[in-house]
Order: C-alpha cells, then sequence, then structure tokens
C-alpha cells in the first residue's frame, strides 16, 4: 500500500511494499550479508562505502551471531568512520538530526529533541549521545535487538507526531541521495523551523529549492531601482533550476526576484522558457 498517493513524486515509493530487514534464527551468509548492507545505508545514509572502510570485526561479529543487529548498529554509529562522514565536519544540530534520521528513523519533533542531546554530548560525551536513541525505548519498541532501523518516519503508527511526517522530508532527499551530498551541505535542515515551533513545508526530492529566511536578501533582481509599476504591488518570485544563458550552460538551483503586479505572468513565463521552476509566488 502506499504511503502516500504521491509517492512517486515524494520519493517514498521504495519504501511502499518493503518489510523491515530483519535477522531471523538460523539465518543464512546471504541474508547475513543483506542485513550488514541495510545497516551500512540507513546509517551512513546511502554514502560511498569503500572496501577498506568496512567494520570487518563487527560484520564478523554478527555473522557468528556473537553480537545482534542493535549492537552492530551502535558499533557502526559509534566508529571513526561514522563520525569522520556526520560528526567532525557537521554543526551539533545537523549531527542531531541525522542521528535521528539514521538510528531512529524519523526527524526530531521538536526543540526539547535537539536541547537534550546537545546537553547530554556537552556533559557525558559521544557514545553516551549514541547509547541514548539506541537504549531508548523507542528503539526497542520499533526495532528490537534484531531489525534494522528504516525510515518509519513516512507512517502513520502510535507514537508518531503527525508534524513528524513532514519534517522528514526537510532530511530525506530521495532513495538514491546520499546525506553528505545535499544542498544544504553540512548546515541544519530543521533548527530555525525547531526554534519556532513551526509547521513545516514538505519538499520533494527532486527540488533543489532552499527558502529564503527571512531578512535575506534575493539572488536576483531586475537590478537598479525596483518599479512598482501602476498598482504599487510587489512580488518576489522564487524559483529553481533556471538555465543561465552563455557558455558553459548551468542552472542556477535558487533565485529570487522581486517583480511588479503588471509584470508577473510575463516574468513567470520566462522562467517556464528557461526550463526554471517556480517554488513559490509572494506578495510584499
Amino acid at each position: 500500500m502506499a504511503i502516500t498517493a504521491a509517492a512517486s513524486r515524494l520519493g517514498t515509493s521504495a519504501f511502499d511494499s518493503a518489510a523491515p530487514v530483519e535477522l531471523r534464527p538460523n539465518a543464512s551468509e546471504a541474508d547475513v550479508k543483506q542485513v550488514i548492507a541495510a545497516v551500512y545505508r540507513q546509517l551512513l545514509g546511502n554514502d560511498y562505502l569503500m572496501a577498506s572502510e568496512r567494520l570487518t570485526s563487527a560484520e564478523s561479529l554478527l555473522s557468528n551471531g556473537r553480537i545482534t543487529v542493535q549492537e552492530f548498529v551502535r558499533q557502526v554509529a559509534k566508529s571513526e568512520l561514522y563520525k569522520s562522514k556526520f560528526f567532525y565536519n557537521s554543526f551539533q544540530t545537523r549531527t542531531i538530526e541525522l542521528n535521528y534520521k539514521h538510528l531512529l528513523g524519523r526527524a526530531p519533533y521538536d526543540e526539547s529533541e535537539f536541547v537534550y542531546h546537545l546537553d547530554l554530548y556537552q556533559n557525558k560525551g559521544y557514545d553516551a549521545d549514541i547509547d541514548s536513541y539506541i537504549d531508548s525505548p523507542e528503539y526497542q519498541v520499533n526495532f528490537g535487538e534484531n531489525i534494522v532501523p528504516y525510515y518509519r518516519g513516512f507512517n502513520t503508527q502510535p507514537g508518531q507526531k503527525t508534524v513528524g511526517f513532514s519534517r522528514m522530508f526537510q532530511l530525506y532527499r530521495g532513495y538514491a541521495n546520499s546525506d553528505r551530498a545535499q544542498l544544504g551541505g553540512n548546515a541544519p535542515r530543521l533548527a530555525t523551523e525547531l526554534g519556532r515551533n513551526s509547521a513545516t513545508t514538505v519538499r520533494t526530492p527532486g527540488s533543489a529549492y532552499i527558502p529564503l529566511t527571512r531578512g535575506e536578501t534575493p539572488g536576483s533582481t531586475f537590478g537598479g531601482v525596483i518599479s512598482t509599476g501602476q498598482s504599487g504591488r510587489l512580488y518576489r518570485i522564487e524559483v529553481t533550476s533556471v538555465l543561465q544563458p552563455g557558455y558553459p550552460r548551468v542552472r542556477k538551483s535558487n533565485q529570487s526576484r522581486i517583480v511588479p503586479y503588471e509584470e508577473l505572468s510575463n516574468e513567470m513565463q520566462r522562467v517556464l522558457r528557461q526550463g526554471g521552476k517556480i517554488s513559490s509566488v509572494t506578495p510584499l
């Protein structure tokens, strides 16, 4: 059953009928390899993994039944591999966002969850913070000892806040996307919204658009003094993927243009002719 009627457009089709990956008793070697691959994919945010980076010792322990999937997840999350990708070079709030996504399969719900983990890290350190996710009742209820964490933030379920669905799309950018290859880089995606306790807009994975924050100068305007036109009304058009003139031909990921009402229709048509997408039209 589809997660949503817009599953194909939102990029969630891959999860519509996919069952959670679980390591069952008497699992075959192929089953164990599938579990290991699923853990790496989930925790490393679909980032490329070189053979030399694999945690061979932990993999061996899991294959021999010496540790559970839960403990394998813990070892990956505490490894230098994970830290180098998502901790050392990221804002602390971005790390928390990704920890929620990778370990609990959802987005943070509110600012109190940020505050809790910031405080825990400052007082008890990185390992204790990771343990707080994996040893939590939430993890145990949803994944237990032998289910690989998955993106449950897309599903309606007990204990899942509705706001988590829309916020998940700020962190999830498509099945083939890597958490280290997104437009926003290492910056947090939800810090402002959580601080304001405001709703989150659902962004489709194919969109490169990032909304401008309040007070941010638009990427471009018509230049010089902007005419208000005969009506005196101005509109801001925010667009993405506009093909720029000249050579080489490149697409600019995010632009904002301020136009008078009388020129609004012509400007929108011009954007579409250049292959761009209109993200929003807002009166000023």
